[in-house]
């Protein structure tokens, strides 16, 4: 009788809605508030602040995320009943490149429109409605969860108090000098018409000749192999061979690099080459110890500064010229001679054509390489010659260091230490430009005096 009658309490228990009064009590009655003393202070047990991640309004939540909030949430509530003055901070991410990414995505799939067919107000008016759904729905998905964030609290990062915020963090920093502008290359999305930071590319290994798929090509690319062609010298009869897996950036060649000491070319170190295509383009030839290895390849390396990290370091030892060739679609621009307007990839097709029919084609074969891909729209990532805004970070690197080392901030466990350590060690300056609309805008603007040839950018405040 007694088994009976727990089934049948069983099968009228609705969970859906027992748990959503008791969560929307829990939040009236303030349990998910700091708890502290009769004067406002911090409680003797201490205190427990842990911020959510804040999920990226894109869409729904997974179960990555129902992972670390059950995980977070577990903690928040054992430091709760210890006693501790607790904080569970929620928040939200405008998440700007995933954000504008999936807007557009959508638009040209339901209406067959691009960003720029609606206008930039327009296109955030949609951006908007889009933060605006997710935002909800990811709310709910944590109530559901049982989450016991404090939501008096709550934040989003393009909200007007933070992005008051972003805007003087940026002005503080650009006056006492550590934001910069500086032209160098930068991890370029074509796809996107933006840069990227080092986190947002993903590196795939290709192991030989592979064809991938590339957006705004009908047909995959080919990938995974070394193509080997010629450059003559005048004058001399004689032909210096080099091999590329991008033979579409000999179009920005502009020189030729060898080892000092390997015989075979030290009488060429000082000449130069001759450009097949581009008419009056001379590449000199210079002797390189740090970039040349004389047992790989034909011991000989094409120069492109202006679209490859080692050449870029090269051009600037060499006084090479640099030479960008694409336009921010990933067409090739006026430096590229016939193939103005042409896009990157189909170029590289016609460039091999076109070496085969001057006799300076030699070989092609399959090479293990390494693709940098963009994480969001999976285009193959360009080097770009740009200018962009920095971040100096080798002073507040030092200090994380520093803190880390003097026992100041303690990392557990201590082989995340070490990572951290090393990662500071070994710190770049952060490129934050990125070229979207969906986001915060640099409060930067570009002075040029009449009359005068200095100019300057100044970073005023606007309130």
């Amino acid at each position: 009788m007694l088994q009976s009658l727990e089934l049948g309490a069983l099968e009228k228990y609705n969970p859906a809605a027992v748990e959503s009064s008791w969560y929307e009590w829990w939040v009236q009655e303030g349990f998910f508030k700091p708890e502290l003393t009769a004067d406002g202070k911090i409680k003797p047990e201490g205190q427990f602040v842990i911020t959510l991640p804040p999920p990226n309004v894109t869409g729904s939540l997974h179960i990555g995320h129902a992972l670390t909030a059950a995980i977070q949430d577990t903690l928040v509530r054992w430091y709760r009943m210890l006693g501790k003055t607790v904080l569970y901070l929620p928040g939200f991410d405008h998440a700007g490149i995933a954000t504008q990414t999936v807007v557009e995505r959508r638009l040209a799939q339901d209406k067959g429109l691009t960003r720029h067919d609606l206008g930039r107000a327009k296109f955030l008016e949609a951006v908007w409605e889009w933060k605006e759904k997710y935002h909800a729905t990811i709310k709910n998905q944590l109530k559901r969860l049982g989450s016991s964030l404090d939501w008096s609290r709550e934040a989003f990062t393009m909200s007007p108090q933070l992005s008051r915020a972003v805007e003087e963090t940026f002005i503080r920093l650009h006056e006492e000098g550590l934001i910069y502008r500086s032209t160098r290359l930068v991890n370029w999305c074509c796809n996107l018409n933006t840069a990227l930071s080092n986190e947002e590319v993903d590196h795939e290994e290709i192991k030989g000749r592979t064809y991938k798929k590339v957006p705004g090509y009908e047909q995959p690319v080919e990938f995974g192999v070394l193509t080997s062609f010629a450059y003559e010298i005048p004058d001399t009869g004689e032909r210096i061979i080099i091999a590329t897996t991008r033979p579409e950036t000999m179009l920005g060649d502009t020189g030729i690099a060898v080892h000092p000491d390997d015989r075979r070319y030290q009488h060429l170190i000082g000449k130069t080459a001759i450009h097949p295509f581009i008419e009056g383009r001379k590449l000199p030839i210079v002797a390189d110890a740090t970039l040349v290895d004389m047992e790989f390849g034909t011991g000989a390396v094409k120069l492109t500064p202006a679209h490859d990290e080692n050449d870029y370091e090269a051009g600037l030892r060499h006084n090479l010229e640099f030479i960008n060739i694409l336009n921010d679609d990933g067409t090739l621009n006026e430096h590229a001679g016939p193939w103005k307007g042409q896009k990157r990839f189909d170029a590289r097709k016609d460039v091999v054509e076109k070496l085969k029919e001057k006799g300076l084609y030699v070989e092609k074969h399959d090479h293990e390489m390494t693709l940098r891909i963009c994480s969001r729209s999976k285009d193959v990532i360009e080097p770009l010659l740009k200018p962009q805004w920095y971040v100096n970070m080798k002073d507040m690197a030092a200090g994380a260091y520093n803190a880390v080392e003097t026992g100041e901030l303690v990392i557990n466990p201590e082989l995340s230490s070490l990572e951290f350590k090393r990662w500071m060690q070994n710190i770049r300056d952060w490129c934050i430009s990125r070229q979207l609309w969906w986001g915060h805008q640099a409060p930067v603007y570009y002075i040029k005096i009449v009359g005068e040839a200095q100019s300057v950018w100044v970073s005023p405040r606007s309130r």
